[in-house]
């Protein structure tokens, strides 16, 4: 049979880059970078190439598992959701609606599958429970809180104009392998050699000596945590240097003095030490930022995941509205997404804003951000008796048994729950725990859109993805979540959930559209599921057809008929000041109370030295999530599970490249982790990457158990948080370590 070429959108990280795959007789024979994409110009990294590895894996699970006696055995669909339909709604019953708690990772891979981001809100509606959590407070919640308040949507996020830009600062990020992070940029490698080649500079700080820092015109080691301070001092420099500049931001910006008068005491002088980078190097890069047209700075996961990350993640871009980089090109600005986008729906200018605590985790009190609690309580929520203790949990493609601090103890939590199902391609460290088991689809078998991150791309665009194998009959992953959402509303397990999809599209179009849902409806037909979802989306975005008024529109239909040429390109971003604003005032919000509540903590903190030793973890482009360690294209070449650690901490621990050691914090240790020594590492500082340690029993992950690694994650402690994000403490923690000889 003469092959095929089909045309996809990688799931497999924040690049979404653009895919041209091969297929004979059912096999995928090559994957290669689709040259016309229209975000990613035939980029890939090798991870795309591992989607065929994916599909074909014997351990990704295609059929249900029932836990019988102990032991996972195959069981049928019907099977499968008749044992949930018989054992949680009693549980429901008998405990209450918040004894069921639902963890979603949202972010790879749900944030890669629409229909699972389309249709969770419905299961946990239905549900009823306010105990929700999510792989986002071990992530970006802070970045998400700190636009929230100044913006006014989780959602609108200053991305950096890339390719515009004349000098960009990028702070605790490394998106040469992260291909960005909440900032979709694949190739930046690329972008970054065009940005120096053109005359400008990339700068970065970091703990460690990255693979971004190697392509940057400077790079300058910073202690892990201290980024606040840094930021709060350059910000104390462009108002004592008279150097702020806001530029066309001037009428929609609040709270200037109140900013000023916040940051006084953080002077270069006063922080340098703390921070590791001398007084004069805040006073250069403040003044660069400032006296450059086209500036930008980006900080990313290593701000968020510390105890100030949402202070850091504010100070950023007060930054940039300061040096009036803000909505500028070449500066940071938003991108105008097709469909599902908040921030381009209703009344622009102004809105209702965002708020946190409207409920707090039942035994530590730590308030609800974004919907969720943080996923740091899940394991004390399902430990501690009484009213509200959860008994039952539902979980979807996360594994915060490795990715979450504690494991150890969330691990003996979800052995003791009541009931426990679990929405997953595998069988983990996290679902070997699990009642049932409910796999979805490969994604090669599933259709595609990016909801998320064309929130977050670097320049704006349309694609969307049609199955490129022909999916196996059995439910996709927005039917299992349809279905369990029937079973929590007591509808029971054997509704048509097609026909119950139908009755609550109708509904919603009528709350969405009144008088106009019987021609939306009119207009949707031969459309299901997420499809159809995602037409209405399109249809009355931005860029859309609103339903035949405007004829030169977006639909659903025209972006599938891109789908072999690259996609749509909608166009590079441009300023969208101040219809894109949410905030109460209808203004920028520079001073949020909150935040400016928080800086004596920051303050308070700096009084203290630093500790001796800290710990950070680290991504590497082949093995950003737990599971991938299982591919055998990612999993292959050099051990990478090792701890990077300073010549100078070597020869003071008397440790030797190659041997091993010992990592304690308090009780919890790691044993037997490799030591690489590496001046690429700043002294007092050392890195182990996240999401190994699969040497657990009862997973099957037989390539990721050939080489376990360590769990990074076993050593940090679940009550360390970001008291007003809640996302939990990962980086800069201080540790001891010493030779095993």
């Amino acid at each position: 049979m003469t092959a095929t070429t089909h045309y996809r959108i990688c799931p497999l990280c924040e690049a979404c880059c653009g895919l041209k795959i091969s297929v004979q007789d059912g096999v995928v024979i090559s994957i290669r970078g689709d040259e016309q994409d229209v975000l990613s110009k035939g980029y890939i990294c090798p991870k795309a190439v591992a989607l065929k590895d994916l599909h074909d894996d014997p351990d990704r699970l295609r059929t249900p598992l029932i836990k019988r006696d102990g032991k996972h055995v195959s069981a049928t669909w019907t099977q499968a959701f008749a044992e949930i339909e018989r054992r949680l709604p009693a549980l429901q019953a008998q405990h209450g609606r918040d004894a069921v708690a639902v963890a979603v990772a949202v972010g790879n891979p749900t944030v890669h599958k629409y229909g699972l981001l389309n249709y969770f809100p419905r299961l946990a509606r239905a549900l009823g429970t306010r105990n929700v959590f999510s792989a986002s407070s071990l992530d970006q919640v802070p970045k998400q809180l700190a636009c929230g308040l100044m913006f006014g949507h989780w959602m609108t996020v200053p991305l950096p104009d890339i390719e515009r830009t004349q000098w960009l600062l990028v702070i605790g990020a490394n998106p040469l392998v992260s291909n960005g992070s909440m900032w979709t940029v694949p190739d930046f490698k690329g972008k970054a050699k065009a940005l120096r080649a053109r005359g400008g500079h990339l700068v970065v700080l970091d703990p460690r000596y990255t693979e971004t820092a190697a392509v940057a015109d400077a790079h300058h080691f910073i202690r892990p945590g201290a980024d606040v301070f840094l930021l709060a001092a350059m910000v104390n420099t462009l108002f004592a240097k008279q150097w702020v500049r806001l530029g066309a931001l001037a009428n929609w910006v609040v709270g200037l003095d109140a900013l000023q008068q916040s940051v006084v005491a953080f002077t270069p002088d006063a922080v340098a030490e703390r921070c590791g980078v001398a007084a004069d190097t805040i006073m250069q890069l403040t003044h660069d930022l400032a006296h450059t047209e086209r500036a930008a700075v980006y900080a990313r996961i290593g701000t968020c995941t510390q105890t100030f990350g949402t202070l850091a993640s504010w100070l950023v871009d007060v930054l940039n509205v300061l040096t009036g980089h803000l909505d500028a090109p070449g500066g940071v600005m938003f991108a105008k997404a097709a469909a599902f986008a908040s921030n381009t729906q209703g009344t622009g200018g102004r809105g209702r804003g965002v708020s946190t605590g409207r409920h707090h985790a039942r035994v530590s009190g730590a308030p609800e951000v974004m919907g969720e609690l943080p996923m740091t309580c899940l394991a004390e929520e399902i430990e501690t008796g009484g009213a509200g203790q959860i008994r039952a949990l539902i979980t979807v493609a996360t594994n915060p048994v490795l990715s979450s601090p504690n494991g150890p103890r969330l691990a003996a939590a979800l052995q003791a729950l009541d009931f426990m199902v679990s929405v997953d391609i595998y069988l983990n460290e996290t679902t070997r725990h699990a009642d049932v088991i409910l796999p979805g689809l490969s994604p090669l078998q599933d259709d595609h859109f990016d909801v998320s991150f064309a929130q977050l791309s670097w320049r704006n665009h349309a694609r969307y993805s049609p199955p490129v194998l022909a999916p196996q009959e059995r439910p996709t992953e927005w039917q299992i979540l349809l279905k369990l959402t029937a079973i929590a509303q007591g509808l029971g397990a054997q509704v048509d959930v097609d026909a119950l999809d139908d009755v609550q599209f109708a509904q919603d179009m009528q709350r969405q559209f009144g008088d106009r849902a019987a021609a939306v409806l009119a207009a949707t037909q031969g459309l299901h599921g997420p499809q159809r979802l995602l037409d209405v989306a399109l249809r009355s975005g931005p860029y859309g057809d609103a339903f035949g008024q405007q004829p030169d529109g977006l639909s659903l239909a025209k972006v599938m008929a891109a789908n072999s040429s690259g996609g749509l390109d909608l166009g590079e971003l441009q300023p969208r000041m101040p219809e894109l604003l949410r905030t109460p005032s209808g203004k920028i919000e520079l001073a949020p109370p909150m935040l400016l509540a928080d800086l004596p903590r920051a303050w308070a903190d700096l009084q203290h030295p630093a500790p001796e030793l800290v710990i950070i973890g680290r991504r590497d482009v082949r093995s950003n999530n737990s599971w991938m360690h299982n591919l055998p294209t990612l999993a292959k070449g050099p051990f990478r599970c090792t701890v990077l650690v300073n010549p100078v901490d070597a020869a003071r621990l008397q440790l030797q490249h190659g041997s091993l050691a010992r990592i304690s914090r308090g009780s919890n240790s790691l044993d037997d982790v490799r030591v690489e020594i590496s001046a690429a590492m700043m002294p007092g500082v050392i890195s182990l990457p996240h999401g190994w340690g699969h040497d657990l029993p009862g997973a099957q992950l037989s390539v990721a158990a050939l080489r376990p690694g360590n769990n990074l994650n076993a050593l940090l402690d679940d009550s360390l948080r970001d008291p007003l994000s809640g996302n939990a403490v990962l980086n800069g923690v201080a540790v001891s370590m010493t030779a095993l000889g």
